[in-house]
């Protein structure tokens, strides 16, 4: 059997975290898999890259820093490469370069296009344990280029799938998918299985144990994915197409703080408007979530929607620029936002969900400032310091903490 594992940095942060994971790697080898491991730079190190960086320039070019930040997986793979030598066990470590993971040119934010396995298996084929680096690739220049956060478990799917593996095992400090952040919600409860649509919601919706865009791939690609603990063998959380027993009304309650809602004042209330604002902000590869659009009075309407909080100061220099071009009178912006959202599959089907969700916030005295909403999910968008108490209320009206766990 063929198994991907992607270990997080947390779980390798010093040594003796490495040989724990050391430890786990060669216990699944010596069950007789062919094991392939992607691994996160350890513990603060990007973060401590990207302060380094900013010592010597405040804004470094993007190019620069996806060559300087690569370094910490590099790193990472080399340590562990060593740890599993000393215990006895042939492993060798591999960068994007040696393993030919090839991405789109988009520093800083690249998008895996193609991954050459030939290396990858002629060192399985040499009962090699495989070490590669997670969160990077290289572009057509040959240049260095990242995935973004999280970006290392998009690297084991894709590895999980262009390997044909059997399984991709993602590693994390919890034991698995949780209805709710298990730190900010006491009686969150651990799911045994989650279909990759729910999963998707989750993690884009501000659940920061999967990586979005891993799951994207999974699902495109049927890789099995199992979410579990670095700490223990407890089992984890299944992320698949279909979960077998009868869905549950809502899977998961996820807050996203990384969110800033922009409002632009007095536009024209005229056809076209809309897309050109909008069509502006993809143009400069700037996502929009939430949109909400008034009721046009004397001759004008305001828009307003939410960012990603890193985006903030991008997106205002771009609507200052193109104001006139705009037809709006001002804007303005508020930083101090959440975005809160309940998930699940069984919402298709059961109507009243959003008011039992608005009823919660009601009762905790909690103001809606925007409403998003789809076929299996709803997004709220409160005050930032109302989120763990909005999703406590949630939590509690949905009694998600008295299911019992898929089996």
């Amino acid at each position: 059997m063929l198994i991907v594992k992607k270990f997080g940095g947390s779980s390798i942060a010093d040594a003796e975290k490495v040989f724990n994971v050391a430890r786990r790697i060669a216990h699944s080898y010596d069950e007789g898999n062919d094991v392939v491991v992607v691994l996160s730079a350890q513990g603060d190190t990007t973060d401590d890259l990207i302060a380094k960086a900013k010592e010597i320039n405040p804004k470094p070019s993007r190019r620069e820093m996806d060559m300087l930040l690569s370094t910490g997986e590099q790193q990472a793979v080399a340590l562990m490469a060593m740890a599993l030598n000393s215990m006895g066990y042939s492993a060798i470590s591999l960068n994007a370069h040696q393993v030919g993971m090839y991405t789109s040119s988009t520093y800083s934010n690249a998008r895996l296009r193609n991954i050459d396995t030939e290396r990858v298996m002629a060192e399985i084929e040499r009962k090699n344990i495989v070490l590669i680096t997670g969160f990077q690739g290289m572009n057509r220049f040959d240049d260095i280029t990242t995935l973004g956060r999280g970006g290392s478990d998009t690297t084991a799917v894709a590895l999980a799938a262009a390997l044909k593996a059997n399984r991709c095992e993602i590693y994390t400090d919890v034991d698995g998918i949780y209805t709710a952040d298990p730190r900010a919600v006491e009686s969150a409860t651990k799911l045994s299985e989650v279909t990759y649509d729910e999963m998707l919601e989750l993690a884009s919706l501000g659940a920061r144990v999967l990586h979005n865009r891993s799951v994207e791939l999974a699902k495109k690609y049927h890789v099995e994915l199992v979410v579990r603990s670095s700490l223990n063998y407890n089992e984890g959380t299944v992320v698949k197409e279909v979960c077998k027993m009868e869905k549950m009304l809502i899977s998961g309650v996820a807050t996203d703080k990384d969110v800033a809602r922009i409002s632009v004042i007095g536009v024209s209330d005229e056809p076209g408007i809309a897309f050109h604002l909008f069509r502006l902000l993809a143009k400069h590869k700037i996502n929009v979530d939430i949109i909400l659009q008034s009721v046009g009075r004397e001759g004008t309407k305001d828009i307003t929607f939410t960012i990603a909080k890193d985006h903030l100061e991008e997106t205002l220099q771009v609507l200052k620029e193109n104001q006139e071009r705009l037809t709006f009178k001002e804007m303005a912006y508020d930083e101090n936002v959440a975005k809160v959202s309940v998930v699940g599959a069984g919402m298709a089907s059961n109507p009243g969900v959003a008011a039992k969700m608005f009823e919660a916030l009601y009762d905790a005295h909690i103001n809606i400032q925007m409403i998003s909403t789809s076929e299996i999910k709803i997004s709220v968008l409160i005050e930032e310091d109302k989120a763990k108490a909005a999703m406590n209320a949630i939590h509690d009206k949905f009694q998600l903490g008295n299911i019992k766990a898929r089996r």
